[in-house]
């Protein structure tokens, strides 16, 4: 009896490629090579061909999730090093930006906490503020210096009352978006949900009123236009999360 051929050849982990080249490439992580070893494997369909790839991804983001020190700071520069004019990203164009009345607006909490009061601006205020110059960088392949301003996550988490041995804060945006971290860099000291940007309060294209910053993570995590704050022991993914990015995202 002559074996069976393989049923996935390499063409057909093309689209897993496109998918996952510009992250897996920019930190040398994760190379088409090892993507390659999925050759001739038998996975009769293609949602088995998305399972391996996935179950490659959340290996590698377990690699990650080891080897993070939430006390290794990312790198902080002086004002003289900020990016001018700093360049607008979003997972849409920038005439598409999402206005909300910081007046009115309000920062849901859910989950693994004590207390689920909504949150105003100037309650935020009111927390103790850190302002960082930090790196962001972008998946694409691009980065540029900025300033923000905010409560850090690890004050902000405590007051709420979250339980600090949860698995995951996830973040849900009134644009659409959404984005997931793990706890130990929620409460890496200079992860902070920002308010202000060069010491200005946040403007909608920088994503008034409340946004994350994580420096040490890609800029696809620093989710603009805050709704609410999940802490859960369940994996909630993300929007480029779900669509095959990293999700731990470490730089």
């Amino acid at each position: 009896m002559s074996p069976k051929p393989p049923i996935v050849r390499h063409d057909d982990l093309k689209p897993g490629f496109a998918r996952l080249r510009r992250r897996g490439l920019l930190r040398g992580s994760f190379s088409l090579g090892a993507l390659t070893l999925l050759t001739g494997c038998d996975l009769s369909t293609h949602s088995g061909v998305d399972a391996a790839l996935e179950a490659m991804l959340r290996f590698d983001d377990r690699i990650q999730e080891a080897l993070f020190d939430k006390s290794r700071l990312a790198e902080t520069y002086p004002a003289s090093a900020i990016t001018h004019p700093f360049r607008f990203n979003a997972y849409y164009p920038e005439w598409q930006v999402r206005i909300i009345d910081p007046a009115t607006w309000r920062l849901g909490v859910s989950g693994l906490v004590r207390e689920t009061r909504a949150w105003s601006v100037a309650d935020l205020r009111a927390l103790p503020q850190q302002s960082q110059i930090t790196r962001h960088i972008c998946i694409e392949g691009w980065s540029q210096i900025g300033q923000w301003s905010g409560v850090p996550l690890h004050v902000f988490l405590k007051r709420i009352g979250a339980d600090l041995r949860a698995k995951y804060v996830s973040f849900t945006c009134f644009d659409g978006y959404s984005t997931s971290i793990d706890m130990p860099s929620a409460l890496q000291s200079q992860t902070i949900l920002a308010l202000d940007f060069e010491s200005k309060p946040l403007t909608p294209e920088w994503g008034a009123p409340l946004r994350l910053r994580i420096p040490t993570k890609l800029g696809y995590k620093s989710a603009k236009n805050l709704q609410s704050i999940a802490v859960t022991n369940k994996y909630p993914g993300g929007y480029w999360e779900n669509q095959g990015y990293d999700w731990f995202a470490g730089v």
